[in-house]
């Protein structure tokens, strides 16, 4: 019997097994590879379908994201009302989104309710019609937004660190203006569509409590379209980095504002370089959460602003490291100081094994938390599928996380936290 007297034995997270709960791969007949994790006590799913249709691909200027977002606005048999009160009357959600390489459908619903949305999912991959109404709606909502958050110095500072990093026409750094809305053309969306999504490339994945016959219906909804498999790439597009020449900046957006966006960056190597896991613990304990040296110096010593982080930036293709923060107006320049002197006393003293510990800890049970349920579950997989990478790769994570040393972080600081390896942008 459990002795209530005696306290448990305290446990650090970097000291628990950690296991990724498996994954099945099936193939459709048309080669479309379809990734599931079957697991939960509830009686709901997602499906979510991924496309290679993210700005990467477009000739034109936000036109991957005008096709990705009215792909639900009518097809020749349904108008965008009729699609939206299919997915309701289901008590279901098809959402949609678009990013730098791909673009997605995700549709979340009761798993009783499967086989009557997935037909309707399937009409919209190959039956989307984009009406001129919804285009021009469309242009005057995106027009209306950028107006508002270009008044707002961190979306401004937001959109120039990218173009800064990696280039005003490379698709990590471009940023659309109101007369790009204004120059989308239909007929340009309509062959981004037939490229892209009627004819691309595309991989699904699905978590849950999935219904015994999913696969049977993906592949009788999915698995005759003439998609072809993620990994079937005809044209390898490239984009060449074009970064600024410039270091520094200091923009007056807002003449009278009180509040500065801080933003600085540098280059840094993708996933797949020997560097980036190591990279990650130092992120984490330099700016990566609450307990951070940049968030105990600048926030809670100096209290120069509620929150500061930095970040690994996981694109595909490049990657980079961004400080992030926004402070008073008239402590701009103290901040910036106060975070170059963190990277020097990361570059000039090993962190000590208290506050290593620390880094480890947190950094296991975020990971603890992200394997808590299917959906996570299945948002580990698709990382590591779409980025090319086996799953050793994260039992490697958990590794590097356990082991690294202080010796190591520091000469990882000393390569990657130098001054003037770093673009830095004060908008006010």
């Amino acid at each position: 019997m459990l002795n209530r007297t005696i306290a448990p034995i305290i446990k650090e997270p970097v000291d628990f097994t950690i296991s990724l709960p498996g994954c099945q791969k099936h193939t459709l007949s048309n080669g479309i590879e379809v990734y599931t994790v079957d697991m939960g006590s509830e009686e709901t799913l997602m499906i979510n379908w991924v496309f290679y249709a993210g700005n990467w691909y477009e000739d034109t200027k936000a036109v991957a994201a005008a096709t990705n977002f009215l792909l639900k606005n009518g097809t020749s048999k349904r108008s965008a009302f009729d699609i939206n009160e299919h997915f309701e009357y289901y008590g279901a959600y098809l959402s949609r989104s678009c990013y730098n390489e791909t673009s997605e459908l995700t549709l979340h619903c009761l798993n009783k309710h499967t086989n009557e949305l997935l037909p309707v999912a399937a009409e919209l991959i190959t039956d989307a019609v984009f009406p001129a109404e919804e285009l021009a709606i469309y242009k005057q909502n995106a027009k209306q937004r950028l107006q508002v958050s270009l008044q707002k110095c961190e979306f401004v500072a937001g959109r120039l660190i990218d173009a800064y990093l990696f280039g005003e026409q490379h698709p990590y750094g471009k940023y659309n203006n109101a007369e790009d809305y204004d120059a989308i053309q239909r007929e340009d969306i309509v062959a981004f569509y037939n490229n892209y999504y009627r004819n691309g490339r595309c991989v699904i994945f699905a978590a849950g409590k999935l219904p015994a016959d999913l696969i049977n219906e993906l592949e009788k909804h999915f698995g005759s379209l003439p998609l072809r498999s993620h990994r079937q790439e005809l044209t390898v597009v490239r984009h060449p980095l074009q970064p600024a020449a410039q270091k520094k900046s200091h923009i007056i957006n807002d003449a009278a504002g009180v509040q500065a966006a801080i933003r600085i960056a540098s280059p840094f190597p993708n996933r797949h370089h020997p560097d980036f896991q190591k990279g990650l613990v130092l992120n984490t304990l330099f700016g990566g959460f609450f307990g951070s040296r940049l968030m105990a110096n600048i926030r809670e010593d100096k209290g120069y602003t509620y929150g500061i982080y930095s970040y690994l930036l996981n694109h595909i293709h490049e990657c980079g490291w961004l400080i992030s923060t926004e402070a008073g107006r008239d402590v701009s320049e103290a901040t910036i100081t106060e975070i170059y002197n963190e990277m020097e006393l990361l570059r000039e003293e090993p962190v000590d094994d208290e506050e290593l510990l620390m880094t480890r800890n947190y950094m296991i049970g975020s990971i603890l938390g992200d394997l808590d349920g299917p959906f996570q579950v299945i948002g580990r997989w698709k990382n590591l599928i779409l980025n090319n990478i086996e799953e050793s790769y994260f039992h490697n994570s958990l590794h590097v996380i356990r082991t690294v040393t202080a010796q190591e972080l520091q000469e990882l600081a000393n390569k990657y936290l130098q001054p003037d390896q770093f673009y830095e942008l004060v908008v006010i």
